[in-house]
């Protein structure tokens, strides 16, 4: 089973890096980007049963090592 799990700052959390692209951008001359937040991506496969003992797992992985919940919020999309 394949999943996709979305790190990305919680809004209240500055963003620096999200800021310096924005910049960036603004300075390649693309205009009207209003705001960047920047985040990361994992792709994972697992060998689990079901959908939801590998919700459980990816859920566990996040809180312990992928996402700092601190600061981050995650999102998990499973692809069956």
């Amino acid at each position: 089973m394949k999943a996709r799990i979305t790190v990305t700052l919680k809004n209240a959390v500055l963003d620096p890096q999200g800021k310096a692209i924005s910049g960036a951008l603004e300075s390649l001359d693309f205009k009207g980007v209003q705001s960047v937040r920047q985040g990361k991506i994992f792709d994972l496969v697992l060998a689990a049963q079901d959908q939801a003992s590998a919700r459980q797992q990816l859920e566990a992985m996040c809180e312990k090592l992928l996402a700092n919940t601190v600061v981050e919020n995650y999102h998990i999309d499973l692809v069956p």
